[in-house]
């Protein structure tokens, strides 16, 4: 069973609830991500550096609308 971190952009009232597992992309060499509200749905996996590449953007703020 994989440690999953939420979004520290999520928040109690239910909004952008994203978490990921850290541990699993270490031992697997894929990043899944899933929705914490539904937590036995399903994951979309992707390679280490397309999830990075994704964190870098964000970050910089790339993706503001």
């Amino acid at each position: 069973m994989h440690r999953w971190v939420k979004s520290s952009y999520s928040d109690a009232q239910g909004g952008q609830c994203v978490e990921w597992a850290p541990d699993h992309a270490t031992t697997s060499g894929t990043v899944p991500v899933r929705d914490s509200k539904n937590p036995s749905g399903p994951a979309l996996t992707f390679q280490p550096a397309a999830w990075n590449a994704f964190i870098t953007s964000l970050k910089a703020g790339h993706f503001q609308g």
